[in-house]
């Protein structure tokens, strides 16, 4: 995966969240493009490993872990001041 420095629009009129690529970290942006939307490690095109989501004042929303792009364990959703909201444990029974 390339370091993407614009936003893409889709044929759909949809724009595509800009994102960086640092450390083997993959980092999408608000439509903003200023404030972090996500970030994780992704390998063979799959979200891998720990990752996080944040709302646009930079206060984390959700984290998680996945493996080879299943979501898996303990899944955290926290509310608008950043403070565990709740978890639900996402491992296959």
């Amino acid at each position: 995966m390339e370091n993407e420095k614009c936003d893409m629009i889709h044929t759909n009129g949809v724009k595509e969240k800009k994102l960086e690529v640092n450390d083997d970290y993959t980092i999408k942006y608000h439509a903003n493009g200023k404030t972090i939307w996500s970030k994780g490690k992704i390998i063979d095109e799959m979200p891998d490993g720990y990752w996080e989501w944040y709302r646009i004042d930079g206060t984390i929303k959700r984290s998680g872990y996945f493996e080879m792009g299943e979501p898996v364990g303990e899944w955290i959703t926290y509310d608008s001041k950043g403070e565990k909201y709740k978890t639900t444990n996402r491992d296959k029974k």
